[in-house]
């Protein structure tokens, strides 16, 4: 079941509740694209970990991934010792291939959400699942990894995006990432409404946003380079320690400011494809909006990170960042 419960989520022939036995646990499949995994054994210091891919229909890689430690954990090369949740997000925009069908569902993650529509409809499934699995496991440190893949190359291919929020990230945290050879970290300034910010800013989990490389189709994807990314995940559904480094081996950014597009007429001053984290020096101009107008870096370098001219009114069009002090990672 579990082997085949992503293929069937996207192909709609999921839609009732389901469960039956893996590995030291069992599974319950709650709705399309929602399947939690629950131990035999009441290991209380094991996490409640929420796992999430395809937020944007065409981050494809992620999916992928979940779906090979899946196999792994029905086939008995794993054994369950945490409580999971496994969320598939946008599933149309999935099965289109597309980033989002009407609307960026990776924006829409607060509970006063006004919006109507499927994503809206979604995002309020989604945080109402994860509510209840936290609910269902009190007292367990909560974890959310939301899994995604980027638009255009990084000069940091796999990096984590760290949510604002009052919860302080852990060490082990940290220790964990670079032992899955996350090789940079982006302190988020502000609310941003994510998926993984929802899970910190309400829950007090551990959360990120991690983005693993570049977005691609199914079956295009290069996995070897997140193998140990998926040692991770594996560790996670096993419920014990995942591989540690030292974060010394990962570069640390913060946000200095937000580019976001006011008028039709917007441009970002610098080509479509360049990577995340690219520099730009003082006295550049990048962008230019026919309502807020210029905007041109100031007396200290900043580097773009997300740029994307092509977003709606009113959306963030890049994020620019400087490197952050020691003290803060």
């Amino acid at each position: 079941m579990l082997a085949d419960w992503l293929e069937r989520s996207l192909d709609g022939s999921v839609s009732t509740p389901a469960q039956g036995d893996i590995p030291d646990g069992r599974f319950r499949v709650l709705g399309p694209g929602l399947l939690e995994l629950t131990p035999t054994a009441d290991a209380t210091r094991a996490p409640a970990v929420v796992l999430s891919a395809g937020i944007h229909g065409n981050e494809t890689a992620p999916i992928e991934l979940l779906d090979a430690s899946l196999a792994r954990l029905e086939a008995g090369l794993l054994r369950l010792g945490s409580p999971v949740l496994v969320i598939l997000g946008n599933l149309e925009a999935i099965r289109a291939g597309t980033r989002f069908v009407n609307t960026n569902l990776n924006r829409l993650f607060r509970r006063d959400l006004a919006e109507d529509g499927m994503e809206p409809d979604r995002a309020r499934q989604l945080m109402e699942a994860v509510d209840t699995f936290y609910a269902r496991h009190p007292g367990r440190t909560r974890l959310h990894y939301d899994l995604h893949t980027a638009i255009r190359d990084s000069q940091y291919p796999r990096f984590a995006v760290e949510p604002f929020a009052d919860a302080v990230t852990t060490p082990e945290q940290w220790q964990w990432l670079a032992g899955a050879d996350i090789q940079a970290v982006l302190h988020q300034h502000d609310h941003s409404w994510t998926f993984s910010h929802y899970s910190k800013h309400y829950h007090g989990a551990q959360a990120f946003t991690l983005e693993l490389g570049r977005a691609l189709p199914f079956g295009a994807n290069d996995l070897a380079p997140l193998a140990p990314m998926g040692q991770l995940l594996d560790a996670l559904l096993e419920g014990r320690e995942p591989a540690s480094a030292s974060p010394s081996r990962m570069a640390f950014f913060r946000v200095e400011h937000e580019l976001f597009r006011h008028a039709e007429a917007f441009r970002l001053c610098f080509p479509d494809d360049t990577p995340n984290f690219t520099e730009f020096a003082p006295g550049t101009r990048l962008s230019e909006d026919a309502e807020a107008g210029p905007f041109t870096v100031g007396d200290t370098p900043l580097r773009v990170v997300f740029p994307n001219a092509r977003v709606e009114l009113g959306a963030r069009a890049a994020l620019l960042v400087t490197p952050a002090p020691d003290e803060e990672t």
